[in-house]
């Protein structure tokens, strides 16, 4: 199987499972407790019907959307997500290119593995800075300000990881920042080569926003879990949040808001825009699906500010489900990184093109030429 064999996400996601060791694509795959929630994020989906309407003369198609006050080419975008040079040795620089060439926003995330100074000097789409309140006030301090240096046009607050998730996979492979051999991993990575020597040739991994006040995840091994249970600041409250949208001056989100009581807070404090989202079901399982809390949050705040839906995309028409909620854009990290383990720039680039033709020919069988023309009549929800 190669990456002209890809034609979906369950594609992409069997390729990736090919390349990578085994405890690096079940930190990709896997989720909270019993994985209720991730599967419960794309079946969501199902719970609902598109009604398309005909003749409508559908010849010209218009996938972009505006969030942040940035237009994009389309109505979805990369959402950031850590570790990524552990899944394929360009990482962000893969990823971020890729979104460059379709003109879509790409989220870096707080534990990225290439600075948001190489980033921002590489490529000029829209970008997300993806800030973690760490317990260390001069980490933040320099997240803050470096993110703000390098011209990012958003800053979100992750705010659904106060403490770790029990991620059983991670627990069961052994996987750490940076990984580790162990008797129960050594034959999985001996048995993928060419990860290793990537690894091990391309540059040395590390966590450049982090390394300079932390040790784990760069010279320390840590999993992702234990990092957010003893690292972030589970003291974090809404006037943390107000003064961090303060400091920031620009564009502000909270990332994994999923109550209308918490949208409507978000709006009080400056925010404009939101992220309904669960960490992708990584830390409360037997949590609410983003889709399913999707039309109630935007009756509550969809007038006030951008709400995105994020997590358990797998098709356009999942995403068009979204978009005719109301949502005014989608995202997800799964939805590129099996694709980036696949195939690097490459691999991003074939999957953000498959949903993108997706999207058009979704778009035309629903008789809609924007994205503006979805709504509701478009969608009729299972009794």
């Amino acid at each position: 199987m190669n990456l002209n064999n890809c034609h979906n996400f369950s594609d992409f996601k069997k390729l990736a499972k090919k390349k990578l060791p085994s405890p690096i694509f079940h930190y990709i795959d896997g989720a909270a407790d019993d994985e209720i929630t991730y599967g419960r994020n794309t079946s969501a989906f199902n719970d609902v019907d598109l009604v398309p309407n005909v003749l409508r003369g559908v010849e010209n198609v218009d996938l972009s959307t505006t969030i942040f006050g940035k237009k994009l080419d389309l109505p979805f975008y990369l959402a950031p997500t850590a570790l990524q040079r552990l899944f394929h040795y360009d990482g962000e620089r893969a990823v971020g290119k890729a979104a460059q060439k379709f003109n879509t926003m790409f989220g870096v995330s707080a534990l990225a593995t290439v600075s948001v100074e190489e980033i921002s000097s590489m490529i000029d789409t829209p970008k997300m800075f993806q800030f973690y309140f760490h317990k260390d006030r001069g980490l933040n301090d320099s997240c803050l300000e470096r993110a703000k240096a390098a011209k990012f046009d958003v800053m979100a607050l992750t705010v659904d990881t106060i403490t770790g998730g029990n991620r059983e996979r991670d627990l069961r492979t052994g996987f750490t920042s940076p990984p580790k051999l162990t008797l129960s991993s050594l034959f999985s990575f001996a048995t993928k080569p060419m990860w290793g020597i990537n690894y091990l040739t391309k540059g040395k991994f590390e966590l450049p926003h982090l390394q300079d006040y932390v040790k784990e995840g760069t010279d320390t091994n840590t999993s992702i879990g234990q990092y957010f249970s003893t690292m972030l600041d589970q003291s974090m409250n809404w006037k943390d949040a107000e003064k961090l949208c303060s400091q920031w001056g620009g564009h502000f989100a909270l990332k994994g808001i999923m109550s209308v009581e918490d949208a409507k807070r978000a709006v009080d404090i400056g925010c404009t825009g939101i992220m309904v989202s669960n960490h992708g079901g990584r830390q409360l399982d037997g949590s609410r699906a983003p889709f399913d809390q999707l039309a109630e949050i935007i009756d509550a705040v969809g007038d006030k500010l951008d709400v995105i839906c994020e997590g358990g995309f797998q098709r356009g028409t999942h995403m068009l489900k979204a978009l005719s909620l109301g949502a005014k854009a989608c995202s997800g990290g799964r939805l590129y990184l099996y694709a980036l383990a696949a195939g690097g720039q490459e691999g991003v680039e074939r999957a953000i093109e498959k949903y993108k033709a997706e999207l058009v020919r979704d778009m035309k069988l629903m008789g809609c030429t924007k994205i503006s023309e979805l709504n509701r009549n478009n969608l009729r929800f299972r009794r």
